[in-house]
């Protein structure tokens, strides 16, 4: 399996960190974020990662390079005009192959078994599978609503129109998914990839989700940026020691 890791957003929240520094290179406990979660999908055995850039990509391709000395082979896809989480991976469809692959957020950082959702993603006929949250501050992220047989049944409000019984969770920026989700998100045109979930949802394919319990830290403050120093520090995560 192949995965994306998207690095092409602007970082301005955290600005001026990121005026000279892109939000991936951020040093989290001695390394850039980015390499976390690199590293992560080493430890699960997924070699092959794109990455999309844009706002000083150049670093990021300049510190990663193909990819061979963190034992990876990284790939990159550059968006002069930034092109958003459903462009971006339109952009990179062919670097999947017709393949189900992984996505995952440059600016995330997360303990999670990789192996595991590939497993729940496989089970049935699957079309994408998102990492989910229990958050009591769901509705501020935007709340994804599962049935009880884990099916995603609407997003943002979006998606089944008929009453079905669920449950609220917030989507952890983690997702598995076959190449067909992509088939709407129009070619060089900024989109999210959040509307081709939705049209998915609407015509009947199966969304499901794969709700997490370890750590999750959203890098997009100061304020979150810290405190997720803290709690590497503190060995609330331990991603860095996975590569020895």
């Amino acid at each position: 399996m192949r995965a994306m890791i998207l690095a092409a957003g602007l970082g301005t929240r955290l600005r001026p960190l990121t005026d000279a520094l892109p939000k991936p290179l951020l040093p989290m406990a001695g390394r850039p974020l980015v390499v976390w979660n690199l590293l992560l999908l080493k430890q699960h055995g997924i070699k092959e990662v794109v990455i999309n850039l844009h706002h000083l990509g150049h670093l990021i391709e300049r510190e990663l390079g193909d990819g061979s000395g963190l034992g990876l082979h990284i790939r990159y896809s550059y968006e002069p005009v930034i092109l958003g989480t459903g462009g971006g991976l339109k952009q990179a469809e062919a670097f999947f192959g017709g393949e189900p692959f992984i996505v995952l957020n440059g600016d995330t950082l997360i303990d999670l078994d990789l192996s595991e959702l590939v497993r729940h993603h496989r089970h049935g006929d699957t079309i994408a599978t998102m990492v989910l949250r229990d958050d009591p501050e769901a509705a501020r992220w935007g709340v994804v609503e599962v049935d009880r047989a884990d099916r995603v049944v609407r997003i943002t409000g979006r998606g089944l129109a008929k009453p079905v019984e669920a449950s609220p969770r917030m989507f952890a920026g983690v997702h598995v998914m076959h190449p067909d989700l992509l088939r709407d998100v129009p070619v060089g045109r900024e989109s999210s990839i959040i509307d081709a979930y939705v049209r998915a949802i609407e015509r009947g394919d199966m969304v499901r989700g794969f709700t997490m319990s370890g750590y999750w830290s959203d890098i997009g403050t100061p304020e979150r940026y810290a405190q997720a120093q803290r709690d590497a520090e503190a060995g609330l995560i331990r991603l860095q020691e996975r590569d020895e």
